[in-house]
């Protein structure tokens, strides 16, 4: 969605109101395609004094597995986001700013970028999750298995039989 931000820039007290669906079905992550519903992507921009204040709400569902035992995770993700819109940077390293030189703001990429750096780095089906076990497979939040985890790695045997 791109908004046209004239008005806002100009007449100090002018607001703009968005509520729209993002499709970020086609996002690829690890090899998963995990935003099983559009994102609901709510806000407004308000003119201030030469900028204009972002505020927007994002929800969506997120399905994925687990990095630990491979189940799948469901969660339903709700963030909000803040920007100062600018129509100039004096710096253009400044990263506390976004640049809207010809009042045109692509609020589409804006979200989806705001979204994919808000995502945890790892998705676990609960916070103890105890993963698989190496050698079999077993899902060790369900039992133990049988394998000896202590077993040494035959490119170290060697080194044990100096030890002895």
């Amino acid at each position: 969605m791109l908004l046209n931000l004239k008005k806002v820039f100009s007449e100090n007290s002018e607001s703009c109101s968005f509520d729209y669906g993002l499709d970020l079905s086609s996002v690829d992550l690890n090899g998963y395609h995990p935003f099983v519903s559009p994102v609901s992507v709510q806000g407004t921009v308000k003119g201030r004094d030469g900028f204009a204040q972002l505020d927007a709400k994002v929800s969506f569902d997120f399905s994925i597995p687990c990095d630990r035992c491979t189940k799948q995770v469901n969660k339903r993700f709700q963030y909000t986001f803040s920007h100062i819109l600018v129509l100039s940077l004096e710096n253009e390293d400044d990263i506390n700013y976004i640049q809207v030189s010809d009042y045109t703001l692509d609020l589409d990429e804006l979200m989806r970028a705001d979204i994919l750096l808000e995502l945890p780095t790892k998705f676990l089906c609960r916070e103890d999750c105890k993963g698989l076990c190496p050698i079999c497979g077993q899902d060790l939040n369900e039992g133990t298995c049988n394998c000896n985890l202590h077993q040494i790695d035959p490119r170290l045997e060697a080194l044990k039989k100096l030890i002895d």
